[in-house]
C-alpha cells in the first residue's frame, strides 16, 4: 500500500470515470445473467421430504410459510459434528436482518442441515440467530441436492457436487437451492449454486472488494474466517 500510485484530484476523477464505465457494463451483464437464471427450466420435486424444526415436523411445501418462493441455504453441520461450519456461520450472520425484507417480496429463507434439530437450536442460540433453521436428518434432501455425501463417496473421493463428479473434500458442503410453489401446491426446483457461486451472497466480501487491500487472502481462500464469537481467541 505504501507504494500505491498517488495522483492529482483531476487524474483521480478521470481514472474513476474509466472504472465506472466498466462497472456499469458489468452491472448490465449481471442483470442479463440474472434474467437468464430466472428463465431456466424448472425441475418438479417428486419426492416427499420431512424436516424437524422449532415448529415440529414440516414438509418442504410447509417451509414456504404461505409464500411462493423458497431459498434454502445448505448449512454445513453434519449429524456427528459438535458445531456448525465457521464459513457457513459467517454467511448466516447476514440472515437475521434480511428475512423480513425477503418476506415482503414473497420469499422465505431457511437454513437446512443434517445435524439433529437439538444441535441446531443450541448452536443458533450460541450465535444469537433467530432465522429459521431445520434438520433434514433421516431424509434424502441433502443427498439429492448434492451437499451431503455417503461414506462410500467419501472413501472413493468421487461424488456429484457443483454439477460435476469430484472429490467433495468433506461429508457436508455449502450451497443454495431455490424452489417455487404454484397455486396448486406443486413444488419445483428452479436453481442451485455451490462453492464460489454463493460469493454474491457474502456481504462482507462485497465490502472487502471495495477497500485497497481487497480480500487480502493471497490465493489461500477464506483462511481467516472464524465464528463471530471466536475472533481474538488463540487457535
Amino acid at each position: 500500500m505504501a507504494r500505491h500510485k498517488v495522483v492529482s484530484g483531476g487524474e483521480w476523477l478521470k481514472a474513476c470515470r474509466r472504472l465506472i464505465a466498466k462497472e456499469k457494463e458489468f452491472t448490465r451483464l449481471r442483470d442479463q445473467l440474472s434474467r437468464q437464471r430466472r428463465e431456466l427450466p424448472w425441475e418438479a420435486v417428486a419426492k416427499d421430504y420431512a424436516f424437524e424444526g422449532q415448529d415440529g415436523r414440516e414438509t418442504l411445501p410447509e417451509l414456504f410459510e404461505g409464500r411462493s418462493q423458497l431459498v434454502v441455504y445448505h448449512f454445513m453441520f453434519g449429524p456427528d459434528w459438535t458445531a456448525g461450519c465457521p464459513h457457513c456461520s459467517r454467511w448466516a450472520d447476514n440472515f437475521n436482518g434480511i428475512v423480513v425484507h425477503l418476506a415482503q417480496r414473497d420469499v422465505t429463507l431457511v437454513a437446512v442441515s443434517r445435524a439433529p434439530y437439538a444441535k441446531l437450536a443450541a448452536y443458533r442460540q450460541r450465535m444469537g440467530w433467530s432465522f429459521k433453521w431445520v434438520s433434514s436428518l433421516g431424509s434424502d434432501f441433502n443427498f439429492d441436492y448434492h451437499v451431503s455425501f455417503t461414506p462410500e463417496e467419501m472413501e472413493n473421493k468421487k461424488a456429484f457436487h457443483n454439477f460435476a463428479l469430484k472429490d467433495p473434500g468433506v461429508s457436508e458442503r455449502e450451497g443454495v437451492s431455490v424452489f417455487c410453489k404454484d397455486a396448486k401446491g406443486k413444488v419445483f426446483h428452479t436453481y442451485s449454486t455451490y462453492e464460489r457461486g454463493i460469493d454474491m451472497l457474502s456481504v462482507d466480501y462485497h465490502y472487502l472488494d471495495l477497500v485497497p487491500k481487497g480480500r487480502d487472502e493471497a490465493a489461500r481462500g477464506p483462511y481467516w474466517v472464524r465464528r463471530h464469537d471466536e475472533y481474538g481467541r488463540q487457535p
